[in-house]
């Protein structure tokens, strides 16, 4: 084998970028291979917590995530009364020393999509190109790519294959063909809405619960249009059965699940206008898979949602992933087998990841939300602490951080 192995990467999305700058950054070479054909600014917001961005700092992105996006300075949770239950202090004011960024995904997209391109060179990246399947030969994995009609194009050959090509991967239903969603019921709308900042206009904001209909509102563009009002990110759970379709760009229709929320008119926000006026609205039905025991098979693994999807719960996805491309990046820079480094990867990330896809699903950090509303009754309160304790909640906020691996322990 080659000293320095030729890596493909299938998937040009958050985790297939990150994972080709983390292998430049270590003076190994890539080229990824992306089934849209052009990379475009689509989609709703992206929490980057403190791990998060202290990934992206070690790539020297932090400013440009900065600019682009806006610093979280507090967590608050809100009964759908409109009443405060618990509020933190997030990221740098929290004590971290890398921020919590909310941030447009097509904008974080492009951050990474520019630094390849300017690090490894404007050919890295090939658009048009689906992976259909992979075949191993010997020391060599050939990628069999396909064009956006499905219609057979070329194949590819390297020493190893990085499979980031999302929760549907062709390539881990390769190896995994009985391989199903898991949904239990749970509708996702999402949408942005351009409005003055709620609040302090830098706060994440969790209002409900799953059982009584949830929001998670938060800003991820200041002064967008030049007009002085934010571009707010925010999406509305709801429980109920469905069909586990699994596209984040199915166009959503306010009238499904807007009259849940028809009475949360607080003094601090209007949520039926926010929904009414939003730019546009996608439906997603939650879905996560149950965790692998084995991502590698001989020269090919996976990442990011392609190895370990989870609900979009607790801001966790992105970050597991970049993670998953900086350890991955390391193992192969270590030289030697390139199998065994595959291995050594999953052997350390399988254990983690795993813990977070099931804690998202039975204690998000959510929680705090329904634990209230089970001991107040589903009501309105006068006294909080008649029922719950500050310290209380602050013990749930605090033992879903240590899952996911960003206390202030693991961060700083």
């Amino acid at each position: 084998m080659r000293s320095q192995p030729e890596i493909v990467i299938v998937g040009a999305g958050i985790v297939g970028l990150a994972l080709a700058l983390n292998l430049h950054k270590r003076g190994l070479t890539c080229r990824l291979y992306e089934a849209v054909p052009e990379l475009r600014e689509i989609g709703v917001g992206v929490t980057l917590l403190p791990h998060a961005t202290r990934e992206l700092n070690a790539l020297g992105l932090l400013p440009q995530i900065e600019a682009a996006g806006i610093d979280n300075k507090a967590n608050a949770f809100f009964n759908r009364f409109g009443q405060l239950l618990f509020s933190e202090p997030r990221g740098r004011a929290a004590g971290y020393p890398v921020p919590e960024v909310g941030i447009h995904r097509g904008r974080f997209q492009t951050v990474l999509l520019k630094a390849v391109q300017e690090r490894l060179g404007p050919g890295a990246v090939v658009t048009g190109r689906r992976c259909t399947g992979v075949e191993q030969a010997g020391e060599r994995v050939l990628v069999h790519l396909a064009d956006p009609q499905g219609a057979p194009v070329e194949t590819v050959s390297a020493d190893v294959v990085v499979a980031c090509d999302g929760v549907n991967s062709a390539v881990r239903r390769q190896f995994y063909p009985d391989d199903a969603l898991c949904f239990t019921g749970i509708n996702l709308w999402r949408g942005v809405t351009r409005r003055p900042p709620i609040l302090d206009g830098r706060t994440y904001i969790r209002i409900g619960s799953i059982r009584t209909g949830k929001m998670v509102i938060y800003p991820i563009v200041n002064d967008v249009d030049g007009s002085g009002l934010q571009l707010i990110n925010w999406a509305a759970e709801i429980e109920r059965p469905g069909t586990a379709l699994n596209d984040w760009n199915t166009p959503g229709r306010a009238e499904d699940f807007l009259p849940i929320f028809k009475h949360w008119t607080f003094d601090w926000l209007d949520v039926p206008e926010l929904i009414s006026r939003a730019d546009f609205i996608l439906e997603y039905p939650m879905v996560d898979k149950e965790p692998l025991e084995r991502w590698s098979f001989g020269r090919v693994t996976l990442a990011g949602d392609a190895a370990h999807p989870m609900y979009p719960r607790g801001s966790n996805g992105s970050a597991q992933g970049l993670i998953d491309a900086r350890v991955l990046a390391d193992r192969l820079a270590g030289g030697g087998d390139a199998e065994a480094a595959l291995k050594a990867y999953e052997a350390e990330r399988i254990p983690l990841t795993s813990k977070v896809v099931r804690t998202n699903r039975s204690t998000p950090p959510d929680l705090i939300n329904i634990e209230v509303e089970e001991r107040t009754g589903d009501r309105p309160f006068d006294d909080l602490s008649r029922f719950i304790s500050q310290s209380e909640l602050q013990a749930i906020s605090d033992r879903y951080k240590q899952v996911a691996g960003f206390s202030r322990e693991d961060v700083g």
